[in-house]
């Protein structure tokens, strides 16, 4: 027996696929019972398995164990959830690995998986193993266990454990996405008011799409922001592991944004410490980490590269630009939207100020939003190669780590390739709109002389 992947679902951080086209139950079966092989021959024995709440999940979940079992190893199901709840399984429960069923925050017919293999991120070359042992059917096989939990109420006890922030007026959007039930939960717990919008689990998305990072989609926390002048609102993903927010003046907190608000409160307790941020992130952020005592680390875009960042440095903190928020101070170095979430009302607290404030204070500055656009799967890489080139060449000022990020007395700009899609990612910033429109001009001119133009938006 064995089993081919279509060639677009294997991704870098993840396996995702469309519903009925490029994803089936066969899928997630082949998924399931080499994730499990793979376990089994490291000596592992179960694992933990979670879902979000989108229409397919289920099925999936049902063909995903049935594999783990055939390869004589045993699923813990810790049923519907964020993903942030499979990894807290994952890292509580006696399991020795972890997937969550999840499509993110991509459109309502796709589905995918997210793994941790023996408390580490699984990623790369270990998700290209999971098609090579499907592909020649190496296998193993027996007869392995099921069984289900509830973890939701331990989970949200976890979230609050030595909770120490003050009572404040806060807006959530969990814009029906798999966080629904554990905010409610949450709130319940926390001192303050709290208003909630779209926290019925629904994988027809039917208010809005549920991705944070996109301005467009906060326009419902943002009335609700207004009309009840709150002091801060926070919105989640389709599957609770990225964070986005808005202050009590409607402004939005970026990422790179709320990672600042964080190193502040972190490098509190512990000075000196490495704070991580990918290639995207504001110079601002960085300036701001050193000026208060840290270490600021520019790091490669992806939440599993960030995590693996983190283990190797001893990092208490990282962040990306799109709402991934890692802590590992006091929690475990995983992403989790409601958990920065109750860090965010810790933060405030302890530096004594307002979530307006601590946004207001930050220094302006002049940029992009995250800009993607569709280029040839087989050119991607190799353009940005023939940019760095063409710079290197040119005596300019380049930081490799994650593509071309180029440095100018107008500010930067950024050139790097997407590893999970046909698409080309670009962002810069400056000190002024003239400064700004110099840098885009230059990312244009550096397109051009390798047959491109900046096309429309790409998704995500």
């Amino acid at each position: 027996m064995t089993h081919v992947f279509h060639p677009t679902m294997l991704r870098e951080y993840d396996i995702r696929g469309v519903v009925g086209d490029t994803l089936s139950d066969k899928d997630a079966y082949a998924i399931g019972r080499s994730f499990a092989t793979l376990i089994a021959r490291d000596g592992g024995k179960r694992v933990a398995v979670g879902y979000d709440g989108r229409l397919s999940s289920p099925m999936l979940a049902d063909a995903l164990i049935a594999g783990i079992n055939d390869a004589g190893v045993d699923a813990l199901n810790v049923g519907l959830g964020p993903t942030p709840m499979l990894y807290y399984a994952a890292s509580t429960e006696d399991v020795d690995g972890g997937i969550q069923i999840t499509g993110s925050h991509n459109p309502p017919d796709y589905n995918g998986f997210k793994m941790v293999f023996r408390g580490r991120p699984f990623f790369g070359a270990d998700i290209q193993r999971i098609g090579e042992l499907a592909a020649a059917g190496d296998w193993e096989s027996g007869k392995g266990a099921s069984q289900s939990i509830d973890i939701v109420d331990a989970y949200v006890d976890r979230l609050v454990e030595g909770f120490a922030g003050g009572a404040f007026r806060i807006g959530w959007d969990a814009g029906n996405g798999a966080a629904g039930t554990v905010i409610e939960k949450l709130t319940a717990r926390l001192p303050g008011e709290h208003h909630l919008l779209f926290t019925d689990i629904d994988g027809h998305f039917p208010n809005h799409h549920p991705d944070p990072t996109e301005e467009k989609n906060l326009a419902d926390l943002r009335k609700l922001v207004a009309e009840k002048s709150l002091d801060f609102g926070v919105a989640f993903d389709g599957d609770g592991d990225r964070i986005g927010a808005i202050d009590g003046q409607g402004r939005v907190i970026w990422g790179d944004q709320l990672l600042q608000i964080y190193a502040a409160a972190v490098l509190k307790e512990r000075p000196g410490a490495t704070v991580i941020a990918d290639v995207k992130a504001s110079q601002a952020l960085f300036d701001r980490v050193a000026e208060l005592g840290g270490q600021p680390l520019m790091w490669k875009t992806g939440h599993s590269l960030i995590k693996a960042k983190m283990k190797e440095t001893g990092s208490p903190l990282a962040g990306e630009m799109s709402g991934h928020i890692f802590f590992a101070d006091t929690y475990y170095g995983y992403d989790d939207a409601p958990y920065a979430a109750v860090r965010l009302i810790e933060a405030a607290t302890k530096l004594g100020k307002s979530v307006t404030a601590l946004r207001g204070d930050m220094a302006p500055m002049v940029n992009t939003p995250e800009m993607r656009f569709q280029v040839d799967e087989t050119r991607k890489f190799a353009v940005v190669d023939e940019v760095l080139e063409r710079l290197a060449a040119a005596g300019a000022r380049v930081d490799r780590t994650d593509g071309a990020r180029v440095l100018t007395d107008d500010g930067w700009w950024l050139l790097r390739a997407s590893n999970t899609q046909d698409v080309l990612v670009a962002r810069a910033e400056a000190k002024d709109e003239a400064a700004l429109a110099r840098l885009l001009a230059a990312i244009d001119e550096q397109l051009a002389l390798s047959g491109l133009v900046r096309g429309p938006q790409a998704g995500h």
